[in-house]
């Protein structure tokens, strides 16, 4: 579902949780992670860390989201990791072909609807990191 630019989306705010974040903010924040090395091939990695408020209904959630994001176009590969150290604690690790790939699915329905379905379900606002992957190319 394409949104237009400036339209408000049900993400999240770092800097206030309860203040939705704009599409293109969110894109924003993505296109400073990706990179191009020498050999034209783009990669984009994106971490979402979230801490449970209630942790049954969050891994229901983003279980689902897993395997939604798994089937997007330009979706590498995704993983869900629950923290051993820290109860309560989900971390995505998500690997995208391009960042035109990884930016559609910050602006996708499967996105929007996991964020509206974390709703309650989260302690604080996630944190969100965009990551150089320099051992998934050939570095000779």
């Amino acid at each position: 579902m394409a949104r237009s630019a400036g339209e408000e989306v049900s993400t999240w705010n770092n800097d206030n949780p309860h203040e939705p974040v704009r599409a293109e903010t969110m894109i924003l924040r993505c296109q400073l992670g990706s990179y191009v090395v020498a050999n034209d091939v783009e990669l984009t990695i994106v971490t979402m860390r979230l801490d449970a408020a209630d942790a049954g209904a969050l891994l229901a959630v983003l279980s689902k989201y897993v395997v939604l994001t798994r089937m997007q176009a330009g979706c590498r590969n995704v993983d869900l990791c629950a923290s051993v150290t820290q109860p309560g604690r989900y971390l995505l690790i998500q690997k995208w072909e391009s960042p035109a790939a990884q930016q559609a699915h910050f602006d996708s329905e499967v996105m929007v609807e996991m964020a509206r379905s974390c709703t309650g379900l989260l302690s604080g606002p996630p944190d969100i990191d965009l990551w150089d992957g320099p051992s998934a190319h050939d570095l000779a």
